[in-house]
């Protein structure tokens, strides 16, 4: 016996801005409402986890302890920082250091997510 991967659940002061971000960021759709909450699910039959946006009533406050790495698809990681830019991220600094491979970044409401460096770069 073991668990199942279900989905991952994701806090939100702002759920429709996250949900806004994320599903750009990540083309996902909008998959199910339920209770302020939104799930989210990739289109088309891509592959990627469900992601769960839950509303709370309390911003984010410290670094998280879980967080997603994502690989750039069709572009380098340079070009994806840019364009995630652009939808509302912002960089961060964890303490990552300069000779790291990675590009941390936040998205809208602060929550860490890492840009690994393209498969092709």
């Amino acid at each position: 016996m073991s668990s199942r991967f279900s989905s991952f659940a994701l806090d939100a002061v702002d759920v429709p801005l996250l949900v806004g971000f994320w599903t750009r960021a990540l083309d996902y759709r909008v998959a199910e409402e339920f209770d302020g909450g939104i799930s989210l699910a990739p289109r088309n039959g891509f592959l990627g986890p469900p992601i769960d946006i839950i509303p709370v009533p309390e911003p984010k406050t410290a670094k998280n302890r879980l967080h997603l790495d994502l690989v750039p698809d069709g572009c380098t990681q340079e070009e994806e920082v840019e364009r995630l830019l652009a939808l509302g991220a912002v960089l961060a600094d964890v303490g990552q250091g300069p000779e790291v491979s990675w590009v941390v970044m936040a998205d809208p409401e602060g929550n860490e997510f890492c840009i690994l460096s393209g498969r092709a770069e």
